[in-house]
């Protein structure tokens, strides 16, 4: 049994024989098998861990299948010539079996009775350096959430569970490891992954492990905003993205990761929380369908709510309408990507999204057609979609453009000869009879040519 300071936390082993778990070798990955059983051949301890038992346990179908084990990275690339080394802050290796890799990582340390051996380097509280090796003992108190400190050991099908966490799957509950002020100080993306876990399992997040979220919040300014990008697609594109939201406003963590958003949804615009809520659930309902989603659309749903609010207060003051939504979306992508830093891929399609909302309202022959041949119509019309709820005008746009898009391209065209700018309804596009053509003249005697119609 082994003692950690600095976690004040003690491991103490209880083993789950095979009878009293559901946890069936036919429910792992066929190349996690074989990499626990080569380590284990060879002399070393090895166990399947983390999420892949956590979830094995709860009836689900893990995706990634880790192992930790007591061979060294230089050990397993040895054992393994399908493998490679990587990482600097944690270094591990990766074993490759064609289209799957199985991530080994060495039993991770606590260092304190020989601080030479291994690799630490911890700044102002925070570990940017990690690579001292222990027992696994120590392994189990150094990970983050005792439900991901579940080891099943290939050479008797057990469980080892030393901090707790079989009853924790139980409770359906998310304890911290150790002191939480401490371990958040460590690494601040902590409260994302309890915020994503809790979502994710249905599972409560336990008083402790939350209390700290009010104050230590602002630490996640310091976490590098490419992480943030990653533990974002992880909150919002795995499936349960409504659920993360909610607990993010929930938790207070929301305006540390999004703070347009935050400021947008304070200011009570329940037309914004409809559209956040309702993209959400789609997502959600997308991904549940094994169909395809774009960070992009999300980004921009988040968003919408400041871009928008800005370009119109840029408009009232008599900034022309179009450099008013290409600087509020300048802007609000500047700030968002100092917090997280969503690619440029993502951060255009975004942009002609929202730039592309306002031409909807102009429903004249030329420019209806030219919208509906732009290559972000589809998001862009979906998003006006998503926009019913601002106001009864953006409701009957988007009836208009659903309409508009099952007519005949001669019949729309005929019935949009005579629309004016701003005109359209449900029934506009059958409705309209197409105006006769006004010929254009020659110039006069002055010189002057009339405008063009």
């Amino acid at each position: 049994m082994n003692h950690d300071a600095r976690t004040n936390t003690t491991a103490a082993l209880r083993i789950i024989p095979r009878e009293q778990h559901v946890i069936s070798r036919k429910n792992i990955s066929k190349a996690a098998l074989r990499v626990l059983y080569r380590l284990n051949e060879a002399g070393y301890q090895a166990y399947l861990v983390g999420g892949a038992v956590r979830d094995l346990l709860l009836g689900g179908h893990p995706k990634d299948f880790d192992v930790a084990t007591s061979a060294t990275p230089e050990e397993v690339k040895r054992l393994f010539r399908n493998s490679r080394l990587i990482g600097r802050r944690f270094r591990l290796a990766h074993v490759v079996y064609g289209p799957e890799i199985i991530e080994v990582a060495t039993f991770r340390g606590t260092g304190e009775e020989d601080a030479s051996v291994g690799d630490r380097h911890i700044v102002d509280g925070r570990i940017v350096r990690d690579n001292v090796w222990g027992s696994v003992e120590e392994d189990a108190i150094r990970r983050d959430f005792r439900v991901n400190a579940l080891y099943y050991d290939i050479s008797d099908f057990s469980v080892r569970d030393y901090v707790g966490g079989m009853q924790d799957v139980e409770d359906r509950v998310l304890h911290l490891i150790g002191d939480p002020d401490t371990r958040y100080r460590e690494d601040p993306v902590r409260m994302l992954r309890a915020v994503r876990l809790a979502a994710k399992l249905n599972f409560r997040i336990d008083a402790a492990a939350s209390a700290p979220f009010a104050e230590l919040g602002p630490l996640l300014a310091d976490a590098a905003p490419a992480r943030l990008f990653d533990e974002s697609l992880k909150l919002f594109l795995a499936g349960h993205g409504l659920k993360s939201f909610h607990m993010l406003e929930q938790t207070g963590l929301l305006k540390f990761m999004f703070p347009a958003t935050a400021r947008a949804l304070e200011r009570g615009d329940k037309a914004l929380r409809a559209l956040i809520e309702e993209g959400l659930a789609n997502t959600d309902a997308r991904l549940a369908e094994g169909k395809s989603v774009t960070p992009a659309f999300l980004f921009a749903v988040l968003l919408w709510g400041e871009v928008r609010d800005l370009a119109h207060t840029w408009i009232t003051k008599g900034m022309e309408s179009t450099a008013a939504w290409d600087r509020a979306a300048a802007h609000v992508v500047a700030e968002q990507c100092q917090r997280v830093a969503i690619p440029r891929r993502f951060t255009l399609t975004m942009e002609e999204i929202w730039a592309l909302q306002p031409r909807f309202e102009q429903v004249q022959r030329k420019r209806v057609f030219r919208l509906m041949t732009h290559p972000r119509f589809r998001a862009a019309f979906d998003f006006l979609l998503l926009r019913a709820a601002e106001s009864p005008a953006i409701n009957e746009l988007g009836q208009w453009w659903a309409h508009a898009q099952q007519l005949p391209h001669e019949t729309l065209a005929a019935a949009l000869a005579g629309v004016p700018q701003g005109a359209a309804s449900e029934s506009a596009a059958p409705a309209v009879k197409p105006r006769k053509r006004r010929r254009r003249k020659p110039a006069g005697k002055s010189g002057h040519k009339t405008d063009s119609v």
